[in-house]
């Protein structure tokens, strides 16, 4: 898989709001599910947030819930990510990337990242 681009990080205020890009169309399969993933620091474990599988069901990870929403164009060119509610402990970097459609959300174990687009929460 080609590494998604991601983009739309910024310091935000805990509460406040961010809105996240992920530019999918160049992802080799489209026989594939486009998540959104965050490491929290260097050498934390990656963790996924939210993705969106390739029939347009859409996931949420609980710890997320009511407050990220993602979206997508028609053709899953773009992937959106928009995060509510901002607090601390959701800063990091932030991933999106094309899996197998089917593998499951929770493995992280993929070699293909891209730059990842960073947040910070500040209090």
């Amino acid at each position: 898989q080609v590494p998604l681009v991601e983009s739309g990080g910024d310091l935000v205020q805990a509460g406040g709001s961010l809105q996240l890009s992920c530019a999918a169309s160049g992802r080799t399969s489209k026989n594939s599910d486009i998540g959104w993933y965050r490491q929290p620091a260097p050498g934390k474990r990656r963790e996924w947030v939210a993705g969106v599988m390739r029939d347009g069901e859409i996931m949420i990870a609980d710890s997320v819930k009511g407050r990220f929403t993602i979206s997508t164009d028609n053709a899953m060119n773009t992937v959106y990510l928009r995060m509510d509610s901002l607090k601390i402990e959701d800063a990091g970097v932030y991933y999106c990337l094309a899996k197998p459609s089917g593998a499951p959300w929770s493995f992280v174990g993929y070699e293909r990242w891209g730059q990842g687009t960073q947040v910070t929460v500040s209090s």
